[in-house]
């Protein structure tokens, strides 16, 4: 059986777009991430460098105009931040002064809550400017603390006590931060799509080699053991095609030769069935003529004489079954067909060879149940079927004949033969219409050719119908032959073997083993009734 094909989610291309899709994410991501925290460092510094230096610079100019810190009043804080803030009004700086606990401004609403409580401790303790960015109101400010110093008598210069502030809105730096934001996205989205077509054309590279390969293992599995892979290139996909075709080319030898053997031992078996044939008959002639006058020799000349009669008969049965069977292997088996009634060629059957009185037989009506078969080889199939049933099973041997009429495609005659024996080992089962196979080892030796139901096989087969054995749940086997019904010849080609599997009521709770005749590896027809030995032995 083939496998099934792989889940669209769970195939080769599929993991490797997804592979792909994930390396080029996490790629973009990464790269993104490191990109944007230098470039935003880069921005937010270049901005608050410049800032601070400009403020500083204006704030110097301004603050050398000054006696401090004996002139530092309120009016001179006030002129201060004013002309800082009033020199750079298109920046939107907030200017704010302090001295001691004066506290002045131009411009400064609301700008003293972004001094923090650390950064006017900062600018109280060093001589050096101090800067920090807050975010008051969801708004981002720079805020930048100033202590203006002068020099004192030695020259050291020393902390004034004046500081000036400014805080300065950052919504342009903000505003480019968003846009590389939004630049790497968009990377990260094209370099998404590139990835996605890498790994579909990698994929597409990939798969192709493979997808050949699956195909040739198909066709091979169909039987085709003369397909190859084309070889291209020196890659591991290219070691595998060769790999493969090394591995088909000693399939296809290997199978040739079986096959050669096959048809060797099959025109063998022929050959030496047809060359024992005139002996054979000599010797039957001979035994025959010997029979008559057993009664008047000594008994142990008799006694020999009958083993000699018996096995005459065992081997000429078993030249014919294996006649049979290479008539089958050759194609050359051929049905006769004639429209007869079913019940009436059973009963004809079982009178035939003295079995009315040991089966019981559940027949229609003369009439009721007529069709188109071949007479003789329906003759061979319910003789095996009831004399492996009187050999290897119990009594009761029930014989019926039913139509099954619920199937699609038309009536059905349904032929069972069931026992009360041991029923069929397990093991046995899938190996019951084997040729040659004996269910017990000990009949290895027994008066059977072990041909019967492959025969039997083979005559179902030429009638498009069905054969199937079983345990039964109460005890016992059964085996069940399924017939087409069909009164015209052009109703149906009667090699077409049935499609669906024979439903039995009283078999629903037993397992069973059916044989599609399209495949079975049975034999013919024209066996002598009896010489099927496929049971379990009873002793």
């Amino acid at each position: 059986m083939l496998a099934k094909a792989p889940l669209p989610l769970r195939g080769l291309r599929f993991r490797l777009v997804v592979g792909f899709a994930l390396v080029a994410v996490v790629s973009a991501l990464s790269t993104g991430a490191l990109a944007f925290r230098e470039a935003r460092t880069g921005v937010l510094q270049q901005s608050q460098d410049a800032t601070i230096r400009q403020f500083r610079n204006s704030v110097d100019a301004l603050a050398a105009q000054i006696q401090i810190p004996s002139a530092a009043d309120q009016a001179t804080m006030e002129a201060l931040a004013q002309q800082v803030s009033r020199a750079n009004q298109s920046q939107g700086w907030q200017v704010l002064a302090s001295y001691g606990s004066l506290r002045v401004g131009f411009g400064a609403d609301g700008a003293a809550a972004a001094l923090t409580p650390e950064l006017l401790e900062s600018v109280r303790t060093q001589p050096a400017a101090v800067f920090q960015r807050v975010n008051i109101h969801g708004e981002p400010l720079l805020v930048v603390g100033l202590p203006v110093t002068y020099h004192g008598t030695d020259g050291v210069p020393a902390l004034s006590g004046l500081v000036m502030y400014l805080v300065v809105p950052q919504n342009t730096e903000e505003a480019y931060v968003r846009a590389m934001i939004t630049a790497i996205e968009h990377a990260t989205w094209v370099a998404l799509g590139l990835a996605v077509l890498l790994a579909l054309l990698a994929a597409s590279g990939v798969l192709r080699p493979v997808r050949a390969l699956r195909r040739a293992t198909r066709r091979m599995a169909e039987g085709h053991l003369d397909v190859r892979l084309a070889v291209n290139g020196s890659d591991e996909l290219a070691d595998l095609s060769q790999t493969f075709n090394d591995t088909a080319a000693a399939l296809e030898q290997s199978v040739s030769e079986l096959r050669r053997l096959e048809a060797q031992a099959r025109r063998f078996v022929a050959d030496v069935s047809h060359e024992l044939r005139t002996p054979l008959a000599a010797m039957s002639a001979v035994t025959d003529v010997l029979d008559e006058d057993a009664a008047h020799l000594d008994r142990e000349t008799g006694d020999a004489l009958r083993l000699i009669s018996e096995g005459t008969q065992r081997l000429s049965r078993l030249v014919d079954d294996l006649m049979e069977i290479s008539r089958f292997d050759a194609g050359a088996a051929r049905l006769n067909l004639d429209e007869i009634d079913l019940a009436e060629s059973v009963t004809r059957t079982l009178a035939s060879r003295g079995w009315l009185d040991q089966v019981e037989t559940r027949l229609p009506g003369p009439g009721v149940l007529r069709t188109r078969v071949d007479p003789r080889r329906l003759d061979v199939v319910v003789a095996n079927l009831v004399g492996n049933a009187l050999r290897h099973g119990a009594p009761p041997v029930r014989l019926s004949l039913r139509v099954n009429d619920e199937r699609p495609g038309g009536a059905w005659a349904v032929i069972e033969v069931a026992d009360n024996g041991p029923g069929i080992p397990d093991a046995a089962m899938p190996h019951i219409f084997e040729r040659f196979y004996k269910a017990a080892t000990h009949r290895s030796r027994s008066e059977s050719s072990g041909l019967g139901l492959a025969i039997t096989v083979e005559n179902v087969h030429l009638h498009g119908g069905r054969i199937r054995a079983a345990n039964r749940p109460e005890g016992g086997s059964a085996f069940i032959v399924e017939l087409p019904l069909r009164r015209d010849s052009a109703d149906a080609d009667p090699m077409d073997p049935a499609s669906d599997d024979l439903t039995d009521p009283i078999m629903d709770d037993a397992p069973d083993h059916s044989m599609d005749l399209g495949s079975a590896n049975g034999s013919g027809h024209g066996a002598s009734p009896g010489t099927q030995d496929r049971r379990a032995a009873t002793s």
